[in-house]
């Protein structure tokens, strides 16, 4: 995945060589046999769980490259589900262009039925239910907490899995245990907890702060945990620069803010369909995302 990216988006992938099976926010995902699936990401950006009309350029070989990274630097904690299968070697030759940069293929597993979240930083709707309880999803903390302040430690705040163009709700750890079993719900939770100390602690050293992220597992035919989706990207985390963190105040972050900003004051009621976003807000949403890659990935890019 050293190859520059392209600069032509990708809204939505026409695999015809393979039975399509889902497509999500973001991604395309494809069957490749029975055991395996392709999963093209493409540059479709969702903001308030509706997906924007405009796709954001680079965002998908972005999010791959992130991804890709993570699963192999942090192996040794969780198994991934990627495999060393290049993408244009599943698909029809007019269609690598499609997969290049921007797909996995990975194995075919059973994904648990909740999203993993860790926060590390008190900030979005973890900020609004401390100013109301002291707690957030039910964990109490200390009293004094200011806006975008580092926890003590690290929380676990599972949440619901919803369809497209649903809300996730979060939900207690006892409510996992229910769902998919006492021992395999302590297993995702502390894997999620090592999984986001080893990366916040990297991450640091590259001038990003991860407030919070987003993680999602399934298991083999054996019943081992896998990772699953995507790994510590800007999408499925919360970025921060550095050397602009002030407790008390939320830092700039290095995602869709700016259309989330600009959604907001655009008067949009938050129901699909989404408006077209102006040329300048996806010219600048893409360079956040390209310059959350490069630091984090430096050399490896």
């Amino acid at each position: 995945m050293s190859a520059p990216l392209s600069g032509q988006p990708l809204f939505e992938s026409r695999i015809v060589s393979l039975p399509l099976i889902h497509r999500g926010k973001v991604r395309d995902i494809y069957a490749v046999g029975d055991d395996k699936l392709l999963i093209v990401t493409t540059d479709r950006l969702s903001a308030f769980d509706v997906v924007m009309p405009t796709p954001i350029p680079g965002k998908g070989e972005v999010l791959t490259r992130v991804s890709a990274f993570w699963f192999d630097r942090l192996r040794a904690i969780v198994p991934s589900q990627m495999l060393p299968i290049s993408p244009e070697t599943v698909v029809a030759d007019d269609e690598r262009d499609q997969v290049a940069g921007r797909a996995i293929v990975v194995r075919k597993l059973k994904a648990l039925p909740i999203e993993a979240i860790v926060r590390g930083y008190l900030v979005g709707s973890g900020w609004k239910e401390y100013q109301q309880t002291q707690s957030v999803c039910g964990i109490a903390l200390p009293a004094g907490l200011r806006q975008a302040e580092r926890l003590p430690e690290p929380i676990f705040t599972p949440s619901t899995k919803a369809a497209l163009g649903a809300h996730d709700e979060n939900i207690a750890f006892e409510q996992v245990a229910e769902r998919i079993g006492p021992d395999l719900a302590a297993q995702v939770r502390d894997v999620s907890l090592a999984l986001y100390r080893a990366a916040a602690e990297y991450a640091l050293t590259r001038g990003i702060i991860i407030a919070d992220t987003k993680f999602e597992f399934g298991v083999d035919g054996d019943g081992r945990l896998v990772w699953i989706d995507e790994a510590l990207t800007p999408d499925s985390s919360r970025f921060w620069p550095a050397d602009q963190y002030r407790p008390g105040s939320n830092p700039p972050s290095f995602d869709k803010q700016f259309v989330r900003d600009w959604l907001e004051a655009s008067g949009w009621n938050k129901q699909a369909p989404g408006p077209a976003l102006p040329a300048d807000i996806v010219a600048r949403t893409s360079e956040k995302y390209r310059e959350a890659m490069t630091r984090l990935l430096g050399d490896a890019i």
